[in-house]
């Protein structure tokens, strides 16, 4: 019985190394993964707009390998609510776990609700500005406040952008970003 269960294993894992050689083939599936997780998740704000009986347009695009979702509006006012940090990354989460629990797969899913992440790196490229200034100024160092790790990445990017260097300390919800001179 044991050696049955080794066996099992072994294919297992040898079926796994497989599958991760198929370069070609396993490029074109991923980007056929992204736009379903990105269709799924269409359809499950969709639904959302419906039930808030709100008008919304939805944008699919599949960018740096991960799913991007767009909604947008013509009306002004239309997303203001769910266009709130807080309120786009828990509806982030929500679509997230409504592609996994349809394809068995986790989701790294960008949503953005009426231009927040534009507006979100706006004020990331703001608090990198003020940091990049105290270390200017003569401190060692400048810590930025807790951030989700796609923040922290536009962070780092932004940090290496101005010629600093950028880590990021801390544990769950406390993980932040400090800068450095380089």
């Amino acid at each position: 019985m044991t050696d049955e269960n080794t066996t099992l294993q072994g294919e297992a894992v040898q079926s796994e190394t497989v599958t991760a050689v198929e370069t070609p083939e396993s490029a074109t599936d991923t980007e056929q993964q992204l736009v379903e997780e990105g269709d799924i998740a269409a359809d499950y704000i969709e639904e959302l707009l419906d039930i808030a009986d709100l008008d919304g347009d939805l944008d699919i695009d599949v960018r740096a390998g991960r799913a991007y979702l767009s909604v947008s509006s013509d009306e002004e006012d239309a997303l203001r609510t769910l266009s709130k940090p807080d309120t786009v990354s828990a509806l982030q989460e929500l679509t997230r776990l409504a592609v996994q629990s349809k394809t068995g797969r986790f989701s790294r899913l960008i949503l953005d609700v009426g231009g927040s992440r534009d507006a979100r790196a706006d004020e990331l490229s703001a608090l990198v500005d003020a940091a990049v200034a105290r270390i200017e100024a003569g401190a060692a160092s400048a810590s930025l406040p807790p951030m989700s790790s796609y923040e922290r990445k536009l962070v780092h990017d932004l940090v290496g952008e101005r010629g600093y260097t950028s880590e990021s300390e801390g544990e769950g919800r406390d993980r932040h970003t400090v800068v450095r001179k380089a």
